[in-house]
């Protein structure tokens, strides 16, 4: 269980947590394939997203002022290369990254639209910390979603040179926010790279359990399980 009283800070994961509650990105990327009528098998799908993943934490791709819509066209644009590079896609397929962008920024939109009052519930209670592997861009993400000010503190992957699963991202933001480990109390859909490194650090988790690229192989060290970001209120009504 969480200890509410001994919590001075939250720290909230963004991707996966905030935007679409709990459901991993590649599942949300391959309904928006399944909704523009475009039939992959799986191994094909998994390489497409591995590959747009990598395309964009090597290449310096996305600048700061990109809003999400920005992150999503780029992501899809690399996923679509290969799919023409591979025949699964006709060459001039290629457009249909503007319609996965579309599509999947419209689901980021509803989940932040429904995350958002229980974020400004939070704010209003206690300290919130923002720790998430992005990619230098996040102020404007968070900017365009009406996000931004409930973070007085954010520590971005891509800005503090260290990105989860490495804990020192989560001590980072500790020393920042001027708590001890046991003050505070990490949230994430990610049980790898948010919820066991908060662990070994001394931390609280709270694990949002949903749909996960990978189902972890132990999942004891969560100190409260969830299925749903709504949830969060009733823990700090």
């Amino acid at each position: 269980m969480i200890n509410t009283e001994q919590t001075k800070t939250l720290i909230l994961d963004y991707g996966g947590t905030i935007d679409t509650n709990g459901v991993h990105w590649a599942a949300v990327i391959r309904m928006a394939y399944e909704a523009l009528n475009i039939e992959l098998d799986e191994q094909n799908f998994r390489d497409a997203y591995v590959h747009g993943e990598r395309c964009l934490a090597t290449q310096r791709l996305v600048e700061p002022n990109h809003n999400f819509w920005h992150v999503l066209r780029l992501k899809a644009e690399a996923q679509t290369s290969l799919l023409v590079e591979r025949n699964l896609l006709p060459p001039e397929q290629i457009s249909i990254a503007n319609k996965i962008a579309d599509w999947c920024y419209a689901y980021a939109q509803m989940g932040v639209n429904a995350a958002r009052p229980v974020i400004k519930q939070l704010a209003d209670t206690l300290p919130i910390a923002l720790v998430t592997n992005f990619y230098g861009n996040i102020a404007t993400v968070l900017e365009d979603f009406h996000l931004k000010s409930f973070f007085p503190l954010i520590v971005e992957s891509a800005t503090a040179g260290v990105r989860k699963p490495d804990p020192a991202i989560f001590s980072l933001a500790i020393k920042l926010a001027g708590c001890r480990p046991e003050e505070v109390c990490v949230v994430g859909d990610s049980y790898e790279k948010d919820i066991a490194p908060a662990h070994s650090i001394g931390c609280q988790t709270i694990w949002l359990r949903k749909q996960g690229w990978t189902e972890p192989s132990s999942t004891a060290t969560a100190s409260l399980i969830i299925s749903d970001f709504s949830e969060l209120a009733n823990i700090w009504a």
